[in-house]
């Protein structure tokens, strides 16, 4: 039997992941064991399968350590040969008037939804410092205003209006676009157009969009976190900050977008870092058919 897991919190531990990790939203005395139960299922499929499936080594060390030998890691693969730069890339949003191009000061944030776990509370924070140091700066929000995982806000206007409400006046609204979930072909283009792409994430399973935007030769300010380490080497292929530090993330992305050519080799070795060690066709497809043809007699081998 064969199992793929996107989990990461099957832990002897009631701590680790989101849990603990964000001593301002304080996690309940039960959410260790919430997120230990729910994780029965395939906690209990690995006692009987074969082989297991992890697309990050940092969910594979989450795992107890008798189930490790039973688990091979490899992401599920990025389509590289699809997903690529585009300097002339045009998309037109929402109350936007003229289509966005490369030639606009860009700063990009992707989430599926804007919450803790995925740092929009301190991209809000570093907003009003970005706005002020670089006046020519506009910033796309991409992501609905819900809860996928962690705590969630008490705000009747959920995180977005807890952190509008908290830094009124501080920032200068008209230049942040809050565009939603948008189509998937929008989506990539918001990524070519991005002079500097933001992605932050507590301790959690890498969201595609960070390989994704760097597949597209995006320059990437990002959490140093475990998991992100994985994909991201600073100064090599992105810039690394604390989590927490709201301040250094704004100086970061004003240096980069006042000093571009100083930062011009992320985006291409980003892309060349997705493309030898995430590409679908060439790297991760052809690793899942060989861990799965392991399994298989001569006959019933998957052939590419």
């Amino acid at each position: 039997m064969f199992l793929s897991s996107d989990f990461l919190n099957i832990t002897t531990s009631p701590r680790g992941g989101l849990v603990g990790f964000d001593g301002e939203r304080a996690a309940n005395d039960q959410a260790g064991f919430f997120s230990l139960a729910r994780n029965t299922v395939p906690n209990v499929s690995l006692g009987s399968v074969e082989l297991g499936h992890v697309p990050m080594r940092w969910q594979h060390d989450l795992f107890p350590k008798h189930f490790h030998d039973k688990m091979y890691v490899c992401h599920d693969g990025i389509r590289c040969d699809i997903l690529g730069p585009d300097p002339d890339v045009s998309v037109r949003l929402g109350r936007l008037e003229k289509a966005l191009t490369r030639e606009d000061e860009f700063i990009t944030y992707i989430a599926r939804n804007m919450e803790r776990a995925r740092g929009f509370h301190i991209m809000m924070r570093a907003l009003p410092r970005i706005l002020e140091e670089h006046p020519k700066a506009r910033v796309i929000m991409v992501g609905g205003n819900e809860t996928s995982y962690g705590v969630e806000s008490k705000h009747p206007k959920g995180l977005r209006g807890e952190m509008e409400e908290e830094l009124g006046n501080q920032v200068d609204w008209s230049r942040v676009y809050f565009v939603g979930r948008v189509p998937y072909p929008d989506l990539c283009k918001i990524m070519q157009l991005a002079r500097c792409h933001i992605y932050l994430t507590m301790p959690f399973v890498l969201s595609w969009s960070l390989l994704e935007s760097m597949a597209m030769g995006a320059t990437i300010d990002t959490s140093d976190v475990a998991p992100v380490r994985e994909a991201v080497t600073h100064g090599e292929t992105g810039m690394l900050m604390g989590f927490f530090d709201h301040d250094a993330l704004a100086a970061q992305v004003v240096d980069v977008l006042q000093r571009p050519d100083d930062y011009a080799h992320l985006g291409p070795n980003a892309r060349a870092h997705v493309v030898e060690n995430y590409d679908f066709k060439t790297r991760c497809l052809p690793e899942h058919i060989a861990r799965m043809n392991s399994l298989l007699p001569a006959t019933k081998q998957i052939r590419l």
